[in-house]
C-alpha cells in the first residue's frame, strides 16, 4: 500500500467538492462522509441507508458497531444536508447500501472509490498522492487545526501514540501547525 497524504489546502477541497457535485451526489456524498467523519473507506461502503437515514430525515449520528464496542459519530449539517440532495434522487430502499453500485445489489468497490476520489483530486489540481485513506487523513488534519484534541484523534484512528496519529495526519511537529478555524 502506498503512502498517501491529507489534503491540506481548504481550496482545494472546495474544487473537488464542487467536481463532486457536478458529476454525482452519491459521488459527492462519499467524499462529504469521508472527510467530515474520519471512516474507513470499508466502513463507508458497507453503510447502508437505513444507517443514516431515520423516518425519512437524516440521522444525526451513526452507530457504528465494532467487536468491542459502538462509537457513535456526529453527522454535521453539512453532511445531512448531502444525504437529503443524494437519497432524495437516488430511490433507494432502507436496506441498500448507501453508495450502491449500478446494478444495486451491492456496495461499489474500494477500487471504484479510488477512482471517485482521484479524478476529483486531478480535477483540484492535487499532485500529491491521493487514496481512499486521504479522507481519512484529512478528516484527522483539519480536526486537529480546529483544535480537536490529539488524544480524541488517535482514539478514532486507534493509535497506540500521539507520534502515529501526528504522522498518519501528516503533521511532524505538532507545535509547527497554528489552530484555524476552518468549515469544511
Amino acid at each position: 500500500m502506498e503512502f498517501v497524504e491529507p489534503i491540506r489546502d481548504i481550496e482545494k477541497i472546495r474544487v473537488m467538492k464542487h467536481f463532486l457535485i457536478k458529476r454525482s451526489k452519491r459521488d459527492f456524498l462519499l467524499f462529504m462522509l469521508g472527510i467530515n467523519t474520519g471512516l474507513r473507506i470499508s466502513q463507508l461502503l458497507s453503510l447502508l441507508y437505513e444507517d443514516v437515514m431515520n423516518e425519512g430525515s437524516p440521522r444525526e449520528f451513526l452507530e457504528m458497531k465494532t467487536k468491542t464496542q459502538t462509537e457513535y459519530i456526529y453527522l454535521n449539517r453539512n453532511v445531512r444536508k448531502a444525504i437529503i440532495n443524494y437519497v432524495n434522487q437516488a430511490h433507494i430502499n432502507e436496506n441498500d447500501f448507501l453508495f450502491a453500485a449500478s446494478n444495486k445489489k451491492q456496495a461499489i468497490t474500494r477500487q471504484q472509490a479510488y477512482r471517485i476520489i482521484n479524478q476529483a483530486a486531478i480535477e483540484a489540481g492535487i499532485s500529491d498522492k491521493i487514496g481512499t485513506h486521504t479522507l481519512r487523513k484529512t478528516f484527522g488534519y483539519h480536526g486537529y487545526k480546529k483544535g480537536i484534541a490529539l488524544s480524541l484523534l488517535q482514539r478514532r484512528f486507534n493509535h497506540e501514540t500521539r507520534k502515529a496519529t501526528l504522522r498518519y495526519i501528516g503533521i511532524a511537529d505538532e507545535n509547527q501547525v497554528p489552530k484555524l478555524d476552518v468549515n469544511l
